[in-house]
């Protein structure tokens, strides 16, 4: 069965303000950078990979070859993230999945089952949950959502599950997944984690 093309986007763009300011996809966890991680992960289930950054662009230039900053200036949350993608002309195919940089145990089959849930639909997006909950900065979206997400930021909309509640969307059960959303957001989060098995 031929797949429909994914860009895997890991979102690195914000201000890491509960790390103490650091960049969190550089931050290492067991050696090596979170975005590592991620990147390990998510890399064997997509078409291409791009990274939303907005400091430290030449660093991760080192694990993709594209590195997109916000379009709005401000740090102003991960749905400026998936806004650049989608208006970025590199960009391949038509469905773009955010992944953030601290998640790094992401699920092996992340894309797929994404995709699989959002064309069973007939919907424009997906949303990742775990036992009723969501995981909103997990999403698969259409290029086609292009225009409406830049609408809703431009007229102030930053909350995920408010941009997604508006699109025909899809939410996604992971909840055979215990942990692999976990995401590391200070220090001590870091100090308690090991690393994440290789895919």
């Amino acid at each position: 069965m031929k797949h429909d093309p994914i860009t895997g986007l890991i979102l690195a763009g914000g201000l890491g303000s509960r790390m103490g300011g650091q960049d969190k996809g550089l931050v290492e966890l067991a050696g090596q950078p979170m975005v590592k991680h991620v990147l390990d992960r998510l890399a064997p289930q997509v078409h291409q990979l791009m990274i939303n950054a907005n400091r430290n662009a030449g660093a991760y230039a080192a694990f993709s070859p594209r590195v997109v900053p916000d379009r709005l200036a401000g740090f102003v949350g991960p749905l400026a993230g998936l806004d650049a993608a989608l208006h970025d002309p590199a960009l391949e195919g038509d469905w773009v999945l955010t992944c953030p940089c601290d998640s790094p145990f992401l699920p092996l089959d992340l894309a797929p089952r994404m995709l699989a849930a959002v064309q069973a639909a007939a919907a424009d997006l997906a949303m990742a949950s775990t036992n009723g909950q969501p995981e909103p900065a997990f999403l698969l979206a259409h290029r086609r959502l292009a225009p409406s997400l830049a609408a809703f930021l431009e007229g102030g909309g930053r909350q995920i599950r408010r941009w997604v509640g508006e699109a025909h969307h899809v939410v996604v059960d992971f909840s055979d997944c215990p942990g692999a959303f976990s995401n590391i957001n200070t220090p001590e989060e870091l100090a308690r984690q090991t690393p994440s098995p290789k895919p």
